[in-house]
C-alpha cells in the first residue's frame, strides 16, 4: 500500500531534522516504497568507487544520500520559508497541493 507523500519530484525543500538541518536543496529523486527522498547538495556521503568507464581513476566520491520524507517541508514560494502541505480541488476537478502559510498553489 502507497502513502500519498507531501513532497514531489522538482521541489525546493528544507530539512527541519538531522544532521543537514536547516539546508534547502532541489529534490532529484523520491523513493515511494522506503518514504525517503534524494536532495541536491544535502545530506552527502563518500562512496569508496572501484575505476569504471564513468570514473577510470576511481576513489571516494561525494554524493548525496537519502533523507527521510518526515525530515523534509516544502519551501513556501511567497515567503521563503518551510510551510504544510494542504490538499484541495483545483479549478479543474483534480487535487492540487497548496501552501499553509500564503494558500498558494505548489506546483
Amino acid at each position: 500500500m502507497s502513502v500519498k507523500l507531501h513532497i514531489k519530484k522538482g521541489d525546493t525543500v528544507i530539512v527541519n531534522a538531522g544532521d543537514s538541518k536547516g539546508q534547502t536543496g532541489k529534490v532529484l529523486k523520491v523513493l515511494v516504497e522506503k518514504e525517503r527522498a534524494i536532495v541536491e547538495g544535502v545530506n552527502m556521503v563518500s562512496k569508496h568507487t572501484k575505476p569504471n568507464a564513468k570514473n577510470p581513476q576511481g576513489g571516494i566520491v561525494k554524493q548525496e544520500a537519502s533523507i527521510h520524507i518526515s525530515n523534509l517541508q516544502p519551501v513556501d514560494a511567497k515567503s521563503g520559508k518551510a510551510t504544510r502541505v494542504g490538499r484541495k480541488e483545483g479549478a479543474d476537478g483534480k487535487l492540487v497541493r497548496y501552501s499553509k502559510k500564503s494558500g498558494e498553489e505548489i506546483k
